[in-house]
């Protein structure tokens, strides 16, 4: 019998390719229960788009969307935003209007949630974390309602890799204030940083296996791999958001190291750098180890070999009729 873990995925799908990758794992892993998609940082609405049409394309859409802060929590730093979100996956009309969300805010969501399922809700953001900190000072007892936090973000520059890795994660440096008040919640975390994301690269032979399926929802991903590829001048790029999904259902991935974690940060950007220490009330779980092999293949495996239900006729330009 599968375990089923219930989570909320929070994202700023729209730039690199992982968010969708992320959406995509969550649709096709039975072992977690999506109880709904926030979107956070920049034009959330765009980015609920976005989210929207992978479900649809994928058969889900079932799950719920909801649209979280475009600032960040102080509105203190500029937003970035490459300019090319959306591009790939929505046609021009649907840019604005065409594909619908949910009409609550994705704070009052989150709170709700986990409030009304105390110890059974794991939120697993992958972007800024305005939403969750927003949340946090809305609601404290969050802090302690929510199962865990499997965030993807942070660097902690203490595996073996340590001297190859930025001192700063743009998760984190986009929104240190948010983060800060995250780690220091006293919540149970597990910090999918460089460390490990760094380590499970996604090249042109996966690339290839995705084209070969001809799915037109693969075909998609790989045009927005493709997109990014351009932009971030590398024939490869980090699966670093599909990584901190799949830990809700395979921890055995990675090995982790219990320590406390700081947010170090102050007006300038990039600024927010994630210090961790030893302390006796460690809370956060920094995965320091991972094996990119076996994670690679489960995710090419599920991306691959997906069935979409057969009420769902999708185009292969990424138009969806519901017959």
């Amino acid at each position: 019998m599968v375990n089923v873990q219930r989570m909320i995925l929070d994202t700023d799908i729209g730039t690199d390719v992982d968010d969708a990758m992320a959406v995509a794992l969550c649709m096709f892993s039975p072992e977690v229960q999506v109880e709904g998609i926030t979107t956070v940082y920049g034009d959330v609405a765009l980015r609920a788009r976005m989210v929207r049409r992978i479900l649809q394309m994928g058969g889900r859409e079932d799950i719920k969307i909801y649209g979280g802060i475009e600032q960040t929590l102080l509105r203190n730093r500029e937003i970035w935003w490459l300019g090319h979100e959306g591009e790939g996956i929505l046609h021009l009309d649907e840019r604005d209007e065409a594909l619908s969300f949910e009409d609550q805010h994705a704070v009052d969501f989150i709170i709700e949630t986990v409030m009304n399922n105390p110890g059974e809700i794991t939120l697993v953001p992958i972007g800024p974390l305005t939403n969750i900190a927003a949340a946090l000072i809305r609601e404290p007892k969050v802090a302690e309602n929510v199962k865990e936090i499997v965030l993807m973000g942070g660097v902690a520059r203490i595996g073996n890799n340590a001297s190859e890795l930025d001192h700063y994660e743009h998760n984190i440096s986009r929104d240190p204030e948010s983060a800060s008040i995250v780690f220091g919640s006293g919540s149970k975390i597990v910090m999918v940083g460089l460390d490990v994301t760094r380590q499970v690269l996604f090249d042109r032979t996966h690339l290839d296996r995705l084209t070969a399926t001809g799915k037109p929802l693969n075909l998609v991903l790989v045009k927005l791999v493709e997109r990014w590829l351009e932009w971030y001048k590398h024939d490869y790029t980090a699966m670093n958001d599909p990584l901190a999904v799949a830990l809700l259902f395979n921890r055995s991935l990675v090995k982790t190291k219990t320590m406390k974690v700081y947010i170090e940060y102050d007006h300038r950007h990039p600024t927010g750098q994630t210090i961790a220490t030893h302390s006796d009330d460690a809370n956060v779980d920094i995965c320091v180890e991972v094996d990119s092999e076996a994670f690679m293949e489960m995710l090419l495996d599920r991306l691959c070999n997906y069935k979409v239900p057969k009420e769902h006729d999708i185009s292969s330009d990424g138009g969806v009729t519901i017959s």
